[in-house]
């Protein structure tokens, strides 16, 4: 039997394509269809003296503009903590303002307008794109890359992120024990989510702890599973911490937990650890999740795996 088309989004479709072919024409190289069919795109934004660029990387849900938005990501390795929150609001804003509206045009204007106002505040920076890194961190062209895996695997789950008028409550955050090494303190946030408006929520309130927002990193990872779709919504935030969102990410993969989201929060002490960062990361996350009870069942799993394996053994001799 055939599909049935909605009308409505059939007219979205046609809005897309009008608002994309006005957006090639306008940016001409910065813009970049990704996955066409998957309504998967993305715009280097800079400044007149390029000093400072970001990477908005797009999704476009069936039903935008009339009744969803679209599901974005900023890559930017100077964009981190409060003024990536601020960012993320003034967007929104413009949304609910245009509510059904083709919206692209006004978030690439406004986060050029956010772009040029931070190099203008950080002139004597140099070079403003290292302004949130460590000296460990090695910064390269493949970093402007986005790395459309995860959005790829969310476009099915695009109705999560349509909760903009949900009075949600902010999830209770539990902080876990610090680790010290080398004058570097890592410290674990954990909070339980079921909707990526509760992970925004739970960003924002942790910087409004003054101790937390002057971290140097705080690197972020979460999953969160869709039983009506019987998949994860996971994502993760290095915080100009390379790779450290995508090693986190990993551990909640393995430890296979669901509904949750840790922070690590890293304060640079000014003594390079090397890989050693990485591992006292992913300790600090594992630590938490297992005192808050996440790794429970995996722990008795893993038990008893080992109980099988040591009764096959002496059956064996």
């Amino acid at each position: 039997m055939a599909d049935i088309i909605n009308p409505e989004n059939e007219g979205d479709l046609q809005a897309q394509i009008e608002e994309v072919e006005a957006l090639s024409s306008i940016y001409g190289d910065e813009w970049c269809v990704i996955d066409e069919a998957s309504r998967i795109f993305c715009i280097k934004i800079s400044n007149e003296l390029e000093r400072l660029t970001a990477c908005l990387q797009i999704i476009l849900p069936p039903d935008y503009p009339s009744a969803a938005p679209p599901i974005y990501q900023i890559n930017a390795a100077w964009l981190r903590g409060p003024e990536r929150a601020k960012l993320a609001n003034s967007l929104e804003d413009l949304y609910v303002e245009h509510a059904g509206e083709s919206i692209l045009y006004l978030w690439v204007e406004k986060i050029r307008e956010f772009l040029v106002e931070k190099s203008q505040s950080s002139e004597t920076a140099d070079p403003p794109e290292r302004v949130n890194l460590t000296a460990e961190e090695e910064v390269d062209d493949d970093e402007e890359i986005p790395d459309f895996r995860t959005l790829k695997l969310n476009t099915e789950n695009a109705h999560l992120f349509m909760d903009h008028a949900i009075d949600e409550e902010v999830p209770p955050i539990k902080h876990g024990n610090t680790i010290t090494e080398r004058r570097s303190t890592f410290q674990p946030h954990l909070a339980p989510v079921v909707t990526p408006r509760q992970v925004k929520l739970v960003l924002e309130k942790l910087y409004e702890n003054k101790k937390i927002a002057s971290a140097t990193h705080n690197i972020y990872a979460y999953r969160i599973y869709c039983e009506d779709k019987h998949s994860f919504l996971q994502d993760c935030e290095d915080d100009g911490e390379t790779a450290a969102g995508g090693r986190l990410l990993h551990l909640l993969q393995i430890l296979d937990v669901r509904n949750v989201m840790v922070v690590v929060s890293r304060w640079y002490g000014g003594i390079l650890l090397g890989p050693d960062r990485f591992k006292h990361i992913n300790n600090c996350a594992r630590n938490i999740l297992v005192e808050e009870g996440y790794t429970a069942s995996m722990d008795e799993a893993t038990k008893s795996a080992a109980k099988t394996k040591k009764s096959k053994s002496k059956k064996a001799k």
